[in-house]
This record gives C-alpha cells, sequence and structure tokens, in this order.
C-alpha cells in the first residue's frame, strides 16, 4: 500500500478492517450451518402441508413471504447502523493507538483528564449507536412476533371452517396445526440467514475496500532485479508534491558510489522528502531518479529498498532482546557478525554492561535506551544488513556532544564500503563529507566541500554561523 494512502487513514481503520473484519469473514462459513437445518427443515414442513392441504399451503406460504420481507428490511436497516458503528470503533481504536504511543507526551502536558474525557465521549458514543442497531432490531423482531400470532390466529380460523365443513379431517388439521408450530423457526433461519449474508457483505466489502478502492492506492515496482547496487544515484528534473503542495520544484543532482553526501538547508526545504523518494516511499509527478542507471519505476522493490538502509532520528527497536533485534536483521546470523557490527557501531561496549548483555530485553520501542543508543544498534543493523546505500536522517539532530562523537565515529566506520547520505541538523556532523548539497525552497542552491561553501553560498555560510552562535 502507498504511503499517501497510510499517511490519509488512521491506524484504527486498519486494526478494525484487517482484525475484526476479516474475522467476520472467516466465521461466516461456521455461523451459516447453524441456519441451514432450520431452514431445510421449513422446506419440508412446507412440502407436507402442501401434500394435506392446498390452501393452508397457500396462506403459511404468504405469511412466510410477508415475514420473510419482514425480516430482510430489518437486516437491511441493521446493517446501515452496524456499518456506522464500526466506522466509530475505527476512529476509537485510532484514538487509543494514539493514547498509547503518546503516553509520555500527553503526560508531560498534562492532559491525561482531557485525553480521558474524549475517549469516553467516543465510547460513549459507540454505546448509543450500538443501542440503536440493538432498538431497530428489537422493534422488527417485536412486529414479526405480532404476525406470527396473527397468521397462527387466521390458519386456525381457516382450519376450523374446514372441519366444520368436512372439507378436512380433524386428525390432518391437527397435523396442520402442529406444522405450523415450526413455521416461526423457519421464519428466525431465514432472518438469520439474511443477517449473515448481509454481515458478510458488509465485512468484505470494508475488508477488500483496503485493497481494492482508489483511496487505498497501491505501491508499484518495475521488474528489473539488481541483486546489488553500486550506488550512484541521479535526479532529473524532479517534480514532487504532497497534496497540491510542491515541495521539490525540478530538483536535479548525482551521487556517485561510495560517496559520503550530505543534504542541509531549513526545516521544510524537502531534504526529508528527497530520503522518501530514493526509497519510493512516494512516486515524483514528473521527472526521473535513477538508481545505478536504472530508472527506480522499473525496478523491483527488493532492488530498492533491499539495498537501502534509513537510520532515522528515532529508530524503532522492537520488544525483543537485543539478540534477537539482530537475528531479526538477517537470516542465520551468526554470533561473531553481531559482535564486530556492535563494534563498529561504537555500542559493543555498552551492551557488555547490561545484566544479561545481549540477552538484555530492552522494551518496546526501545524505551529503556538513550537515543543515541538507539541510534547506534540501528548503525549496527545496517551492518548486518549490509546495504550498499545507508541513509542518516537526521541522526545526531537531539544528541548531547560526546554521543554525536560515537555516531560519527560509527559513520566513520561505515565509509569506503557504503553510499552514505545524510540529512544533517548540526553542520559539524558533516564537514568532512565528500560533498555537501544544499537545499531551499525544493531546489539545490549549493553543491561543494565544506571550505568552498563558506566562500561561495550564502545560505550555508548564514546557517554555519548560526550555528556556531548558538554554540
Amino acid at each position: 500500500m502507498s504511503n499517501e494512502s497510510i499517511d490519509n487513514k488512521n491506524t484504527g481503520l486498519f486494526i478494525e478492517r484487517l482484525t475484526y473484519d476479516t474475522g467476520r469473514i472467516t466465521r461466516f462459513l461456521n455461523v451459516l450451518t447453524e441456519n441451514v437445518p432450520d431452514i431445510l427443515s421449513g422446506i419440508g414442513i412446507l412440502f407436507a402441508i402442501f401434500l394435506i392441504d392446498k390452501t393452508s399451503f397457500l396462506i403459511v406460504l404468504f405469511s412466510i413471504i410477508i415475514r420473510t420481507c419482514i425480516e430482510n428490511k430489518r437486516a437491511t436497516k441493521v446493517n446501515v447502523k452496524d456499518r456506522d458503528y464500526r466506522l466509530k470503533k475505527e476512529k476509537n481504536n485510532a484514538l487509543i493507538s494514539e493514547i498509547t504511543h503518546g503516553i509520555k507526551d500527553i503526560k508531560m502536558l498534562n492532559s491525561e483528564n482531557n485525553f480521558l474525557d474524549e475517549l469516553t465521549r467516543r465510547v460513549k458514543d459507540i454505546r448509543d449507536t450500538n443501542y440503536v442497531k440493538q432498538d431497530v432490531d428489537r422493534k422488527y423482531i417485536f412486529a414479526r412476533n405480532i404476525l406470527n400470532d396473527f397468521f397462527v390466529l387466521l390458519l386456525t380460523l381457516f382450519l376450523t371452517y374446514e372441519v366444520i365443513n368436512n372439507m378436512l379431517s380433524v386428525a390432518l388439521a391437527l397435523v396442520v396445526m402442529n406444522y405450523q408450530i415450526s413455521i416461526p423457526n423457519f421464519i428466525v433461519a431465514i432472518g438469520g440467514l439474511i443477517d449473515r449474508i448481509k454481515d458478510f457483505n458488509l465485512s468484505v466489502e470494508r475488508a477488500f475496500l483496503i485493497h481494492d478502492d482508489e483511496s487505498f492506492a497501491k505501491e508499484h515496482f518495475g521488474n528489473i532485479h539488481l541483486k546489488k547496487v553500486k550506488g550512484d544515484f541521479v535526479f532529473d528534473k524532479v517534480n514532487f508534491a504532497y497534496d497540491s503542495s510542491l515541495v521539490l520544484k525540478e530538483m536535479s543532482f548525482n551521487i556517485k558510489a561510495k560517496e559520503v553526501v550530505a543534504f542541509v538547508g531549513k526545516s521544510g526545504s524537502g531534504k526529508t522528502t528527497i530520503f522518501n523518494l530514493i526509497c519510493k516511499m512516494y512516486d515524483v509527478n514528473d521527472g526521473v531518479i535513477s538508481l545505478d542507471g536504472y530508472n527506480i519505476n522499473d525496478l523491483d522493490k527488493d532492488s530498492i529498498r533491499g539495498n537501502i538502509t534509513v537510520i532515522s532520528q528515532n529508530p524503532y527497536i522492537f520488544n525483543m532482546s537485543l539478540r534477537d533485534n539482530f537475528k531479526i536483521v538477517k537470516k542465520g546470523l551468526k554470533e561473531k557478525e553481531i559482535i564486530e557490527a556492535c563494534k563498529m557501531a561504537c555500542i559493543d561496549e555498552f551492551i557488555n554492561t547490561l545484566p544479561n548483555k545481549y540477552d538484555t530485553i530492552i522494551g518496546e520501542g526501545g524505551v529503556n535506551l538513550s537515543g543515541g543508543q538507539k541510534q547506534r544498534i540501528a548503525i549496527a543493523r545496517a551492518l548486518i544488513q549490509n546495504t550498499g546505500i545507508i541513509l542518516f536522517d537526521e541522526a545526531t539532530s537531539a544528541l548531547d556532544n560526546e554521543t554525536e562523537k560515537e555516531i560519527k565515529k560509527a559513520i566513520d566506520n561505515l565509509k569506503k564500503d557504503h553510499t552514505i547520505l545524510i540529512i544533517a541538523h548540526r553542520l559539524s556532523t558533516i564537514i568532512n563529507s565528500d560533498r555537501i548539497l544544499v537545499v531551499d525552497d525544493g531546489k539545490i542552491v549549493g553543491d561543494g566541500k565544506h571550505s568552498d561553501l563558506l566562500r561561495n553560498n550564502m545560505l550555508y555560510k548564514k546557517l554555519y554561523e548560526s550555528e556556531s552562535f548558538e554554540k
């Protein structure tokens, strides 16, 4: 699924549709079998009544048609309410997910009560919607039961008339009445079948909407496969916009394999967008991005993402042991490979101070680690993954000077064997890069080494002097 689709949808939608709705679909056949025996039994009873007395059969058949229409209308209205109920559950699940991930910020903002009030309001809204759905169901069931009694009375009066006028024996009349007792179960079974079908259709519609609807656009890749890339990149007059806001404007530059290239610029200038496009998280509006001479639109997914590692400002560390965090990156990983990668990432020494060393469970999202420790673990994972291209997205922006030195040392260990692209918040971390590209308003306005840009590029000089002044 494309990132545009994910950006525009809430997490509750995916949780609800990929768990609850798919669960309803898989249970359909099992639940369906509950209604089939009663329906088959009802058909047999109708046939028996037809053989005994055709007029009684017509009365019973007419009653079944009327009550089935009532059941269909009930199921349709309940289905409409159920659709609204599920949409509200999606939004509530999204809020719960956001509260879970943002609990620390919520506490720091002293907003626990505000979020609790909002969650309570949504839960009450879901409860009320469910109550309305059940109320509609109860009203139609009440009407169905009244109709059942009415048709029983009508059939009783008609059979009495036939017995009095010797048109039917008492014994056969009693048989028909005895059969009539099972008709309500037949109607309930039909109603249940209609419920199941409508519920199944709604669940399928909601679940497969993720796959089929245009608002859930799919990612598209080519068929060319590159097992190992060199790391040559070319941006040729690339335009890109989020919705209608143009972010990159006729952007052109090239990067040679094994270069260390940094991107600097003011916030919002388009630096992170460049990385997103390199990883094909989004498709360009115009222009071409090439990797090793191939248009990335012609390459398959593994050729792009299997050869690129992104280390962000806050990399996600999984809630498992450190060793398992590394093993999940590469099958058949040896202990020697883990230790070597961690040494190069300058994190081995810290790991060996932990009570259980590499077997230490570090909590969901790496909650028990500092920012610098998480980034060095992410660098170790990159080394284990052994991709030819490594992207550092603001990797040192929130670190203290000592930790920053460790990260710089880890990056130095990656040089010569990898193409390294760095988005830098602190210019001090990238002054030794092979090249520095200055980005402003979606365009490259400077390209060169640190010393050259200080002399020839006013924006870079201003950014560098501003940082120096802050220090």
